[in-house]
């Protein structure tokens, strides 16, 4: 299977109402743990890096590994898609081969301070220009997300800048973005809700009402991560120091997907998956050094999380959906 944008797999999401998640990779063990459930889950796959990640990484590692699940997993769609970039790092994105750029322009240069609107507007409109004239898909983000993970979101107070509905309308007819990431009280990180949430710790009233008013522009939900119980209370039991926190019910995710949410992105569970599973192996064997050894029980539990996830945002079993598209058909497309 080709690579695909991440229109074509959110429009096909849309047409049978699942979402895909957009899952945070930096390493091989990573991008191999979320093939590897996608493959048992017969799913369709985001691959999401963020400007940290890349850094990380490094570009030319990065994208050979990219290439390199694309050439094992034939089977498999994938979208490879920049997470909260800049103007610059769009762009560099783009020209690397990626076929989905998100522009975070809810945010000034200093990714700490909220922009005004027609700010966010203008930087998005650049990008919107350059991806599609390439084929590629952008999303962008309207409101500001909470909480901190990999440099991206802002301050303490996910509800501090929730996501107008009014200008929901306004900023899509200006920059037709493919999907927009709305603020409704999720954030990054694992400190997301210091007490069990219930149904007054999201505002999902937000997505219900701006999927009214733009039913074909798919909504995207980030800093979801629900950070199970279990994996903390793994992580404290072998050494960790994880406080008590609570991450973005399940409930509250299907919720969203009921009301045109069709990404949801997920990060966090698996760093914690990946940490526990290390913990848990040292341990238990003082006495190893291998990495090839703790790292592939880490991948193989970080999968284990993942698959549960695919099958809770209804991906599962949906590859049959897709047929592969050249990016020079889906600018042809845009251009329409």
């Amino acid at each position: 299977m080709a690579l695909i944008t991440m229109k074509q797999a959110l429009d096909e999401a849309a047409k049978k109402e699942y979402a895909l998640g957009g899952f945070n990779v930096n390493n091989m063990e990573q991008i191999q743990a979320v093939m590897n459930a996608a493959q048992e889950t017969f799913s369709p796959v985001i691959l999401q890096v963020s400007r940290g990640g890349r850094e990380y990484a490094n570009d030319h590692f990065l994208i050979h590994l990219f290439k390199a699940a694309v050439e094992s997993y034939p089977t498999i769609p994938i979208v490879l898609h920049q997470d909260h970039g800049d103007i610059d790092s769009c762009i560099s994105a783009i020209n690397l081969g990626f076929t989905s750029v998100m522009i975070d322009g809810s945010l000034l240069e200093d990714k700490k301070t909220p922009s005004p609107f027609e700010y966010n507007v203008k930087v998005t409109q650049k990008v919107v220009a350059y991806a599609h004239a390439k084929g590629v898909s952008v999303e962008a983000e309207l409101g500001c997300i909470g909480g901190i993970e990999d440099g991206v979101g802002f301050g303490k107070n996910p509800f501090a800048y929730l996501t107008d509905p009014d200008q929901a309308v306004e900023f899509v007819n200006k920059t037709k973005v493919d999907s927009l990431a709305v603020a409704i009280g999720t954030s990054h990180g694992a400190y997301k809700f210091a007490k069990k949430p219930d149904h007054s710790a999201l505002a999902m009233e937000r997505i219900i009402e701006i999927h009214k008013r733009l039913p074909n522009t798919h909504l995207v939900m980030h800093g979801s991560s629900s950070v199970p119980q279990e994996l903390q209370e793994l992580i404290n039991k072998y050494g960790g120091n994880i406080k008590q926190t609570w991450g973005v019910p399940i409930e509250e995710i299907q919720l969203g997907i009921k009301n045109g949410v069709r990404k949801v992105n997920v990060d966090t569970d698996s760093r914690l998956a990946i940490t526990g599973a290390i913990r848990q192996y040292f341990a238990e064997n003082p006495s190893e050094f291998d990495p090839r050894i703790y790292l592939q029980k880490a991948r193989d539990f970080a999968k284990e999380v993942i698959s549960k996830r695919m099958i809770i945002f209804g991906q599962a079993n949906r590859i049959g959906d897709y047929i592969p598209q050249s990016l020079d058909k889906m600018k042809k497309a845009y251009t329409i």
